[in-house]
């Protein structure tokens, strides 16, 4: 067996992250071979996600961003268990090179991402490493992706919120308002229609029962809980809410004040926990 040198054992240590003993373990189990080592201890790292699968990992880095040409784009989350973690430098720069890779290979799901590869080596086997170096449970938790002629993206406070917006027509400045809005405001859908069918019937029987518990008389119950069922879409539709740089306007009165033909097609908000 070849002998194992403090060269080869830092070699490996900058390679992969892991610590001084476990790579001097890797090399000997692998009797000095570098891949073989590296192969071992992503073994480890696997054992080690697995012991900690039921482990909850509310921390993370929250990345938004979009294409050079603006027409997609994509937020993700790089969780972790500790904010001690989470705002390291090194786990930031690693969570960047994760989105990065998303959007230069045009990732649709978390699955395709885990496959592409960063230097040779594919995402989920970085992440397993990166696992086996810091000993806590690290996953691509999140991901969303929205295509429109003009995407939008937006990170709130220390990378711990990411928004995406698509838009009609490029609207740069509106795009970050609105991006802003749904940071601040968390809307359930852009509109009415894009809420599903069971949250308002259900919105709607709890108002109705609520009208009923007042008193009021059941004729009225119906007519009464479709204001409150109003109120509910003002409050919790992005058109409707009232707008947040100018609670006089709201949001769709803004973007008609830009340009009469803009809209916004979908959205998506990604927030740690």
């Amino acid at each position: 067996m070849s002998t194992i040198t403090a060269a080869d054992i830092n070699k490996l240590r900058q390679a992969t992250g892991a610590g001084m003993l476990d790579c001097r373990k890797a090399l000997t189990e692998s009797q000095g071979d570098f891949e073989a080592a590296i192969d071992w201890l992503r073994k480890q790292g696997q054992k080690v996600a697995a012991k900690r699968s039921d482990r909850e990992a509310k921390e993370g880095v929250v990345l938004a961003k979009t294409t050079s040409d603006n027409k997609a784009g994509i937020v993700l989350c790089i969780s972790c268990e500790t904010d001690f973690v989470s705002k390291n430098a090194d786990f930031v720069a690693f969570a960047q090179s994760i989105a990065d890779a998303a959007v230069a290979h045009n990732v649709k799901s978390v699955d395709e991402l885990n496959n592409v590869s960063i230097n040779g080596a594919k995402v989920a086997d970085l992440i397993n490493d990166k696992l086996a170096a810091i000993g806590e449970k690290i996953e691509v938790s999140k991901f969303e992706r929205v295509e429109a002629p003009y995407v939008s993206s937006y990170i709130h406070g220390a990378n711990r919120m990411g928004v995406l917006v698509g838009l009609t027509a490029i609207a740069d400045e509106a795009g970050k308002d609105v991006a802003m809005q749904i940071a601040a405001m968390n809307p359930l859908g852009v509109d009415e229609t894009s809420i599903p069918a069971d949250v308002i019937a259900r919105e709607k029987e709890i108002a109705i029962e609520l009208v009923k518990a007042e008193g009021k008389p059941a004729e009225m119950a119906e007519k009464i809980a479709l204001g409150k069922l109003n109120k509910f879409f003002k409050d919790n539709t992005l058109l409707a809410q009232p707008f947040v740089k100018d609670s006089n306007k709201s949001v769709a009165d803004y973007l008609k004040g830009i340009n009469a033909d803009l809209k916004v097609t979908e959205f998506k908000r990604v927030a740690l926990g």
